[in-house]
């Protein structure tokens, strides 16, 4: 099968969604696992590639001196939100674990997005997730400076702090030229 594009579906775990997890991104997090459930559903109805970019962080991680302890290896709030999991059931999807913001530091997402046939010149990728203004915007800068289209629905990317999502969508769109949809 010719995979063409690629779905990135950031941090979309139980830590960050979920009302109890370590790290809760709040209402705004909860409100976009609809959309990018739907956007996991079409990428796999089109035989596109889904990434799940994932915190997967040592029990001593040095991040944990700016943010509580969250999404620690093989515990609960590491797991992807089940609903967004299971939407990609017979699907072409990789789990790409990463330890910091973005998601090409120290991770093989670039070996990943090789295997998406961009011989007709097309290199593109939506990324949807949390948070905006943190793994999001790191990734999507990650993707400019390897000369990739990026769009990212704002109906697919949340952050705990408004203003700060607002900023990183305008920096998105004007210093990394992303296309930036309702």
């Amino acid at each position: 099968m010719k995979l063409s594009k690629v779905l990135i579906v950031t941090d979309m775990l139980k830590d960050f969604i979920f009302q109890n997890g370590a790290l809760f991104c709040g209402p705004t997090a909860e409100a976009i696992v609809p959309f990018i459930k739907e956007r996991i559903q079409a990428y796999t109805k089109a035989g596109n590639l889904i990434i799940f970019l994932v915190d997967n962080h040592d029990e001593d991680d040095l991040e944990f001196n700016r943010f509580p302890k969250h999404s620690v290896k093989n515990t609960e709030g590491a797991e992807i939100v089940p609903e967004l999991l299971s939407a990609v059931a017979g699907g072409t999807f990789i789990i790409v674990p990463k330890r910091r913001y973005s998601g090409f530091y120290n991770t093989n997402l670039g070996e990943a997005i090789a295997r998406i046939d961009v011989s007709d010149g097309d290199k593109s990728a939506e990324v949807t997730g949390v948070c905006t203004s943190i793994c999001i915007m790191d990734t999507v800068g990650g993707f400019a400076n390897r000369d990739w289209s990026i769009v990212v629905p704002e109906a697919g990317v949340a952050d705990f702090d408004q203003d700060n999502h607002t900023a990183a969508l305008a920096r998105m769109k004007n210093l990394y030229g992303a296309e930036i949809v309702e």
